[in-house]
């Protein structure tokens, strides 16, 4: 099973915040695929920055479609619950805990809020079945995945998720894996040091 933990990737939720929520902001509805999203401290983490920077009103038309092969057969339970050892929240800070975080009945165990865990819905999904889980998508995160790839499915999946985006829809990678030069048309930097991307037209 794949270990993860809250708040892991700070700087790309930063720059999400600086970027890309001001044009959330315009949507009357937001999509967004976090492709790959194991147990879920990714997708709720995105969830909580969200709520913090875009309010309630506008994050109740908020979805976070969470998926992964989860060939262990428990992401599902495991984020449809949103239960944490505070070993995996050792990243969020106490002001956070304690707006979007409460106690559970097992001790070292917190439980998501649930207006955060209601953002975030998870499927089983393969990404190189090449079937987006949906289209119009406002954003995509994909980290942590594509480096298991090879080129050509890299170049696939990539390809998949241009088509799956809205005009102007945002996608973000890892830091490891830099834009193909076969993909420079589909997608254009916002900041030439960090791997976040916006669709270019066709």
């Amino acid at each position: 099973m794949a270990f993860t933990y809250f708040f892991r990737d700070r700087q790309t939720l930063e720059l999400i915040r600086d970027l890309v929520v001001p044009k959330l902001r315009t949507r009357r509805y937001v999509h967004i695929w976090d492709a790959g999203c194991a147990m879920g401290p990714e997708p709720y983490s995105l969830a909580i920055m969200l709520r913090e920077n875009m309010g309630h009103m506008s994050f109740r038309n908020v979805t976070i479609h969470a998926s992964d092969i989860d060939t262990s057969n428990q992401f599902d339970r495991i984020i449809s619950q949103g239960e944490y050892h505070q070993e995996q929240l050792r990243s969020v800070p106490a002001s956070i805990l304690e707006r979007y975080f409460e106690p559970t009945e097992s001790s070292g165990w917190l439980r998501v809020c649930p207006e955060i865990r209601r953002s975030v819905s998870f499927q089983r999904h393969d990404l190189l079945s090449l079937e987006p889980i949906r289209t119009n998508l406002c954003l995509i995160l994909c980290k942590n995945v594509l480096l298991h790839f090879t080129q050509q499915q890299r170049l696939e999946v990539m390809g998949m998720f241009y088509g799956s985006l809205e005009d102007g829809g945002f996608f973000v990678t890892e830091q490891t894996q830099k834009l193909p030069d076969e993909l420079s048309h589909m997608f254009w930097p916002l900041k030439s040091n960090a791997q976040l991307f916006q669709k270019l037209a066709n």
